[in-house]
């Protein structure tokens, strides 16, 4: 185990955590072993982030990236806030927003093979940018900045792979044998027979969904980027500990 630990220490910490170099004295690496090991830490990070988000409220327990409802549904909301509790319209609205999660849940493993060909072909100085914080979305130093390469580079192809995925997944039954599509057509049917035709609902659940999908996928591999660059050896630890269970870094 131990012997396992320093080398995924060896391939992400020099780039990371310069503050560790002590512990690789004898370890001279070059800029494209360097980035070899960027690319290492990428695939685990981009990987770890599909898996928690793959688990069963991946999304909807996590308040930061939970899929509500579209800003369309608004008027929608402010109605059934008022409708008497019988007719059980709010359980409804609730329905169609966990089954929206699930989806999510259900089709975020799609994106793993689009991140791992956009990491394989990271060349040499796009890697040492993003080791340095360089990014086209800021102009100081950014500690998402292979996220931010990882969403320039993956998200239009992501989006056009992931949308039929997500369709075919909100025409599952995951919920009560009725499926996410089904429950908001039937939601806002009956919304739009009560109000002007300028006032309808006719949002693309589809693309909505994707859209949103997309955003915490995205915000999850942030949130690992900063983990690996605020602390390599801890990061690199709870990776292994996920991989294997419990991890002693004693042979």
């Amino acid at each position: 185990m131990k012997k396992l630990l320093y080398i995924l220490l060896i391939a992400i910490t020099p780039m990371f955590f310069s503050s560790c170099d002590e512990l690789f004295d004898n370890v001279e690496l070059s800029e494209e072993e360097i980035v070899n090991g960027l690319k290492t830490a990428l695939e685990l990070g981009t990987d770890s982030s599909v898996i928690e988000l793959n688990k069963e409220d991946g999304y909807f327990k996590n308040e930061i990236i939970k899929i509500l409802l579209p800003p369309e549904a608004d008027p929608l909301l402010e109605i059934l806030a008022s409708a008497p509790a019988y007719l059980g319209l709010n359980e409804k609205v609730d329905e169609v927003i966990l089954r929206l999660n699930r989806t999510a849940e259900d089709a975020v493993t799609e994106a793993k093979p689009i991140f791992i060909n956009a990491i394989t072909e990271m060349t040499v100085e796009d890697g040492l940018n993003i080791l340095n914080g360089v990014s086209s979305n800021k102009a100081e130093f950014d500690s998402t900045a292979a996220t931010s390469y990882l969403m320039a580079k993956t998200y239009v192809s992501l989006f056009s792979l992931y949308q039929p995925k997500i369709k075919t997944a909100l025409d599952k039954k995951l919920v009560a044998n009725i499926s996410t599509n089904e429950s908001w057509l039937t939601l806002t049917q009956a919304y739009n027979l009560l109000v002007e035709p300028e006032n309808n609902i006719n949002t693309n659940l589809d693309e909505f969904a994707t859209g949103k999908a997309l955003d915490g996928v995205f915000y999850r591999i942030g949130v690992e980027e900063k983990k690996i660059r605020r602390d390599p050896f801890q990061w690199a630890l709870d990776i292994l500990d996920r991989v294997f269970g419990s991890v002693y870094v004693e042979e």
